[in-house]
């Protein structure tokens, strides 16, 4: 009797334990696979961004309308942003990509101080047009490498996990395509930095800070939990897991996950190992129908912005795709928009709330 029942016993215990690892097995996929789907998606809109970078640096070239002019070089301005931001969401923290992206962020940089100037006052000059000239042969070439690259991870169903996992363990993944890809990018890129951008541009750029270096004391996986639930203004008992990465580079950090049980929502967020400072954050909730105008959702960006002690901060561009709101903040200093201090933002239109976040440029 007392035989069978310790059979019984230890059945029921091997069978949940059997289903609890295959739970656990299930949520791991089920993160990996959106990690890599968030990957696909960044690259390809890269490729694509740089696409459209190069068609419009060529459309500039080509006109002769100074009013036309300004609004073109804001848009190789804001495309150029977009590179950077996607750039920022590949998994290459462990890998030098720094030149690709200070050469975007000198793009940028160079047309919007060219569109914000008085053009019929002050045209571009010789040298500006030879720059832009150069700009477009070099942003051929990249995109020219980031095809090659793009077709080949389509064509051999390449997966950015395993760069992502072979850059942190120091060793070559099986196929390293991607990586020896975005090494001929940045090598290609380096080349590139001699190119003039003009006695205006230079001066500016030697007041712009360094990289991207945190300040502050070293947080625990503990301290990171806290900070995130604050941050999201969550109160509730939701599950909450944290992994620190970026082990072996300059800057490491937390990746924080939480869940919450009552809404089934998702959380995904970056915080700095040091300061607790957050890089960026991801709800992939279904968005309902629209209740919130988006200038109301603006003023609620810039409150929220204001509660965690983003000082300054002004609304500078805001666009609605279906029902999320897309804005950017700037630093206004003394009446003086610092750009490239600059901090993204989706708000769901359907309740007013925040879900997405990149303050990666700030």
């Amino acid at each position: 009797m007392l035989r069978g029942i310790i059979i019984v016993l230890l059945t029921v215990g091997v069978v949940g334990t059997g289903y609890w690892g295959y739970k656990e097995h299930q949520e791991k996929n089920a993160v990996l696979i959106r990690a890599e789907n968030s990957y696909q998606r960044a690259f390809h809109d890269l490729a694509y961004e740089v696409d459209l970078l190069h068609d419009k640096i060529g459309t500039t070239l080509a006109m002769n309308s100074r009013s036309s002019l300004s609004p073109a070089l804001a848009d190789v301005w804001r495309l150029t942003s977009e590179a950077r931001s996607d750039v920022g969401q590949l998994p290459l923290t462990l890998m030098p990509f720094n030149k690709t992206e200070e050469f975007l962020a000198n793009i940028g940089d160079f047309s919007y101080r060219a569109a914000i100037r008085d053009l019929e006052k002050e045209p571009l000059n010789e040298q500006e047009y030879k720059t832009l000239q150069t700009l477009y042969s070099n942003a051929g070439n990249i995109q020219d490498e980031l095809r090659k690259v793009q077709h080949l991870v389509l064509k051999n169903n390449l997966r950015w996990m395993d760069v992502e996992m072979a850059l942190a363990s120091n060793r070559d993944p099986a196929d390293n395509t991607i990586i020896d890809g975005l090494k001929t990018v940045e090598k290609n890129v380096t080349s590139y930095s001699s190119t003039n951008f003009g006695p205006t541009f230079t001066s500016a750029q030697k007041n712009k800070k360094g990289g991207f270096e945190a300040q502050g004391k070293a947080i625990s996986k503990d301290e990171a939990a806290k900070i995130a639930k604050s941050f999201l203004n969550l109160k509730g008992n939701e599950k909450v897991d944290v992994e620190k990465s970026g082990k072996g580079a300059k800057e490491s950090f937390y990746s924080v996950k939480i869940k919450d049980e009552a809404t089934n929502n998702e959380f995904y967020m970056d915080i700095t190992g040091k300061g607790g400072y957050p890089i960026w954050v991801m709800n992939n909730r279904e968005i309902k129908e629209q209740k919130v105008s988006l200038n109301d959702a603006g003023s609620k960006g810039l409150k929220f912005l204001k509660d965690h002690k983003f000082n300054n901060m002004e609304l500078y561009d805001s666009s609605q795709y279906d029902n999320v709101g897309v804005f950017t903040y700037v630093v206004n200093e003394n009446g003086v928009r610092i750009y490239p201090e600059a901090i993204q933002m989706k708000i769901a239109l359907d309740d007013g709330s925040i879900v997405g976040f990149s303050a990666k440029e700030y």
